[in-house]
């Protein structure tokens, strides 16, 4: 590639980040690191009226913590700067004039109620209306009227907007490196605005300036702008600018595979759309974030990677540095891609085993810290001792907050007891041999968890009982119910003192239930 990749990610600040846009910061992010590019935020927030307070810094917020930060946008290496649209309007007229100049474009002062008589009309005659070519010069605009009255309205005040003129007659070859080529018919395409008189261009025109100025060498964006490729590649024509590549990315689907991925999807089926929680500033309503979930961040962002791309090969599990690596959009498919909440917990799952089993002690620390009371010994705090709690549980968990179900036994000796597993595995005896277990338990020398298991299966064995009939009292003795890791590892883990204590408070408390 002998051009210097420059691609842009281009938000609209109306609310928080979807996972779709996410998807679309990613692809952009992995092919210009590829390239050795630069990826870029701009802010395009020309509609004033959809603006959202908290949303920039929310947008800017989530490509952090999915570890994909843009190299050049608001307030960081302002090469091309500024990168808010708004801050930029005073250019775009100047733009909006030479294409009408080139007679390109023209004035348009249709007010919005002609407008709407002619919908209307059309309609009742089963058409619909199209500003273009077919009607242009029947309407209020600077083709159709004299040069007299087209200064009068515009020293006037009149309001106006500036439409593109759109070539007739032509077949407009159109280049997607997803999608392949494309030809347009132009005469079926609408004179779009570009310009309106209160000084603020429309997205198409500050758009494809912007990209102009910023040396935007490729466009990777979403499926729901190809149709408006065929405008833009005309806009480069008029202006006689190179045309910057362009890929357009599958929508990312509603599990049933029917639509596009809504919020209404996630509140309905329990997932979150976003990657940070978000609230709405006027509503104060609380959307779920993936972050606050308990998902990782290389998990969510390895499962968007798959979302519409894959490298050709068996492999699922991608760091960061290997999607870079592989990442190409000839792999990237033109079909929607199915978003599946099971196979993003799949992920998560996959990504904590990758976990080492101190980090994750550290990360379920705070937790532990919120569920621990002072009956806790100093030892069990100990990272050590979490740490190797861990271990015993860590195949069992996808989320860190899942391990105070799994381990709250290691940390708090049972109160109680299952009841349904007390009423089928405490019998008449069970009180006896409970018994005659703390002495074996009293006597093994080497406390470990290989020792305890042989010495007690001898016992059982010697004493021709069923294993059933010892090790589930056992474990309902340790833990209060009939759950956990390999018995002798918690036994072990728990140490002499503490077995035997938990193994005699069940003694004393289950036979008088």
């Amino acid at each position: 590639m002998n051009k210097k990749v420059r691609v842009r990610f281009a938000p609209s600040p109306t609310g928080p980040l979807h996972i779709g846009g996410v998807r679309t910061a990613l692809f952009n992010y992995l092919f210009a690191k590829k390239h050795k590019g630069t990826f870029v935020l701009r802010i395009e927030d020309t509609d004033q009226n959809r603006y959202v307070a908290g949303a920039e810094k929310y947008i800017v917020e989530a490509l952090n913590w999915c570890n994909i930060p843009f190299d050049e946008g608001p307030d960081k290496n302002e090469k091309f700067g500024p990168y808010r649209q708004s801050e930029r309007k005073q250019l775009y007229k100047k733009y909006a004039d030479e294409l009408i100049e080139k007679g390109c474009a023209y004035y348009a002062f249709d007010t919005s109620e002609a407008l709407n008589f002619h919908r209307k009309d059309h309609e009742a005659k089963g058409k619909t209306f199209i500003y273009n070519h077919h009607n242009r010069l029947k309407l209020d605009n600077s083709l159709a009227l004299s040069a007299d009255v087209i200064s009068e309205k515009l020293k006037s005040g009149t309001p106006y907007v500036v439409r593109f003129k759109t070539p007739t007659d032509e077949q407009l070859e159109l280049n997607d490196i997803i999608r392949g080529k494309m030809i347009i018919d132009t005469n079926v395409l609408d004179d779009k605005i570009l310009f309106k008189s209160d000084g603020m261009p429309t997205y198409h025109l500050a758009n494809i300036v912007d990209d102009y100025l910023m040396e935007i060498s490729h466009v990777i964006r979403g499926e729901e702008w190809l149709p408006s490729m065929a405008l833009h590649v005309l806009l480069y024509r008029a202006f006689g600018w190179n045309t910057p590549n362009f890929a357009h990315l599958p929508l990312i689907l509603k599990p049933t595979g029917k639509g596009k991925l809504s919020k209404r999807d996630g509140d309905k089926m329990g997932f979150p759309v976003f990657p940070l929680e978000w609230t709405d500033p006027k509503t104060n309503d609380v959307s779920s974030g993936y972050k606050e979930m308990g998902y990782f961040n290389d998990a969510l962002v390895n499962m968007l990677a798959l979302l519409g791309w894959n490298a050709g090969t068996e492999q699922e599990i991608f760091s960061l540095d290997e999607l870079v690596t592989q990442f190409d959009l000839n792999r990237v498919s033109k079909s929607g891609a199915k978003f599946d909440p099971e196979k993003t917990k799949w992920f998560q799952h996959q990504y904590i085993q990758k976990q080492s089993d101190e980090a994750l002690a550290n990360l379920f620390l705070p937790i532990l810290k919120e569920h621990i009371i002072a009956s806790v010994t100093k030892s069990q705090g100990d990272i050590a001792y979490i740490t190797k709690v861990i271990s015993l549980t860590k195949e069992r968990a996808t989320f860190v907050s899942d391990f105070w179900g799994l381990t709250s036994f290691f940390f708090i000796a049972p109160k109680s007891f299952d009841a349904k597993a007390v009423k089928k595995q405490w019998k008449e005896t069970t009180p006896n041999l409970m018994c005659e277990l703390i002495t074996v338990i009293k006597n093994v020398s080497d406390f470990s968890s290989e020792n305890l298991e042989s010495s007690i299966k001898e016992w059982i064995t010697k004493k021709e009982l069923g294993f059933g009939r010892v090790m589930q009292p056992f474990r309902l003795s340790l833990v209060g119910a009939l759950k956990g890791p390999h018995l002798f590892d918690i036994a072990t883990l728990l140490g002499r003192e503490e077995t035997v204590k938990r193994i005699q408070y069940a003694i004393d408390t289950v036979k008088k239930e």
